[in-house]
């Protein structure tokens, strides 16, 4: 059968960043119906163009027997949409929804939209091709048969009995045989019972591993096509102890040099545990706090004391890992003195990067059951076009000018303080963690200079923070971007025989580093030196960014293009 699969547009516009990658699940998915003799495509709907007649081009080209869409609470309604296009092409294609907004909602899509002809229930990689192969063998009688799905039967939605888990995730296939991304995951679920999380509700109570080799297996495989960063999007990849630090240790075996982001908690770290991360390729590590307040924090049921969360930030920026934090704000008994609570703690574990989220309610967790009862609400309500229900709507305590209040005191103070807590970073005094070192503090600094906190007018002394940071990173080890870094802010500020002192010892470490060249090229270019620029720039003269430089250093020296070519 020829199958798919894709995932729709969100009802709100995002970032290019947030929409880039499909889930995970999709991947696993494609790759048990390829070795099973399907062809499958898979398809990123986000973020296009005139994407209905993009879709219309795909369905076109790809002239599916079946088309499944991976459906989340923001792209329910794109999922509809598509799918009643799907249907449009062809009155025969079987429509299939999966994914967490279709599992929890499965009877209200098969109830309200008859372009839907069925719905994967959980975890959806045997039920997916058990469906599948019954549909090509055609009968509807078939799919009574199947766990984990549900459909119409006379004329009314039904479900079969729950898929079992699989206990074993590594009889699962590598998609990156198959495919290539850069989301990985080491488990499924997660022990945590958080009111506002999905999560153990569509996983299960019990937490499933992959085996070290699957998982590395997997990274080195998308390694050798050239993928160097990752996204270990585990709800929390050190819950194991022993099998994260046998992840680190293989990934630092076998010399895969790259670099990724994890999910963890803060009483599921410890120094062993995050040296070998960093050791491993580790920048970045994102901790649920949620709220400053334990009185919020026992309200949202995240099980978390103040000590563990003020031992994790230290200890994770203590080994050159950014630690980031996510704060929920408008929770139930939210106040002005709750989120004062918020600030305090801020400032106290000093996070290098926050996210600050209004709590969202969702079909499957014990939120929405509670918003439910209380007010008497049926996932009709899902009817209405919206990606999601703020909890501050639902509580008169809560006002919306209250909750933009909120929300600006909370960036506000984060981005102030900013400056000061990457001033007072301390790491490990470690001689093998040195040139990870200056990597970390070469990171912060381009983040600083050139990254997402240099668009932010609210963070003081932007320049002078980065510049700093790019120093202490050059005081452990040379590195590349610092260099490069220090060299453009001296020729922001004018000052290009600095500037070209720094970037020039950046290219004697570095002598085939492109930018670096063509940056020094251009402070010699204002010192009126065009001869060396000319020589430092013939290094890199194939680079598309040399060429303008160079033309402009041939023509104040008075040469023609071949002469110029030619001089060493």
């Amino acid at each position: 059968m020829k199958v798919l699969l894709a995932f729709p547009q969100c009802l709100e516009p995002r970032p290019p960043e947030d929409v880039a990658a499909v889930p995970m699940g999709l991947y696993t998915i494609g790759a048990l119906l390829k070795e099973n003799g399907h062809q499958v495509d898979i398809v990123n709907l986000q973020g296009l163009e005139d994407a209905s007649s993009r879709f219309r081009a795909l369905l076109r080209e790809a002239s599916p027997d079946l088309v499944g869409f991976s459906v989340l609470n923001a792209n329910r309604w794109g999922a509809v949409a598509a799918a009643r296009l799907a249907r449009e092409w062809s009155p025969s294609v079987k429509i299939v929804l999966g994914g967490v907004a279709a599992t929890f909602l499965w009877d209200h899509f098969l109830r309200h939209f008859p372009q839907v002809d069925c719905v994967v229930l959980g975890e959806g990689e045997f039920s997916f091709l058990n469906l599948v192969e019954a549909l090509e063998k055609g009968g509807r009688e078939r799919l009574e048969g199947i766990r984990g799905i549900a459909w119409r039967k006379e004329g009314r939605p039904f479900r079969t009995e729950p898929a079992k888990r699989i206990e074993d995730l590594d009889v699962l296939p590598i998609p990156a045989r198959y495919f290539t991304y850069r989301h990985v995951s080491l488990s499924r679920g997660c022990p945590g019972r958080c009111s506002f999380c999905g999560s153990p509700r569509f996983w299960g109570p019990k937490v499933r591993f992959h085996s070290p080799g699957y998982f590395v297996d997997q990274l080195e495989l998308l390694y050798r096509k050239g993928v160097t960063f990752f996204y270990f999007s585990d709800d929390m990849f050190t819950l194991k102890k022993d099998l994260a630090l046998e992840v680190c240790r293989e990934i630092v075996r076998r010399g895969l040099d790259i670099a990724w982001y994890a999910i963890s908690r803060v009483d599921c770290v410890d120094e062993e545990l995050l040296c070998w991360m960093r050791r491993a390729g580790c920048i970045q590590i994102s901790y649920g706090v949620e709220s400053g307040s334990p009185r919020i924090r026992k309200a949202l049921n995240k099980a978390i004391a103040r000590e563990q969360i003020v031992d994790a930030f230290s200890l994770t920026t203590r080994y050159g890992i950014l630690a980031r934090a996510y704060f929920i704000y408008g929770c139930p008994g939210e106040t002005d003195e709750t989120v004062e609570e918020t600030i305090r703690l801020i400032k106290e574990i000093r996070p290098l990067n926050v996210l600050f989220y209004a709590l969202q309610v969702f079909p499957g967790t014990d939120l929405y059951e509670e918003l439910a009862a209380r007010l008497h609400l049926t996932d009709d309500v899902w009817l209405e076009p919206v990606e999601d229900i703020l909890y501050s709507q639902t509580d008169p305590a809560l006002p919306a000018e209250k909750m933009l209040e909120f929300r600006k005191k909370l960036r506000e103070t984060f981005h102030g303080e900013l400056p000061r807590f990457a001033e007072s970073l301390q790491v490990a005094d470690l001689p093998e963690l040195y040139p990870l070192h200056s990597d970390f503090f070469s990171r912060l600094g381009m983040t600083f200079s050139h990254g997402d906190f240099a668009r932010v007018e609210g963070i003081p002394r932007r320049d002078r923070t980065a510049a700093m940071l790019y120093r202490r990173a050059l005081s452990y080890a040379p590195d590349p971007r610092a260099f490069l870094g220090l060299g453009i802010l001296e020729q922001k500020a004018g000052n290009y025989r600095e500037s070209a002192e720094v970037l020039a010892e950046g290219v004697e470490h570095f002598p085939e580093n492109e930018p670096l060249r063509v940056c020094l090229a251009v402070s010699l270019m204002n010192l009126g030196d065009y001869q060396e620029a000319l020589e430092t720039l013939l290094k890199v003269r194939h680079s598309p960014e040399a060429q303008p430089h160079l033309a402009a250093c041939r023509q104040a020296l008075g040469l023609d293009p071949k002469e110029a070519g030619e001089s060493r």
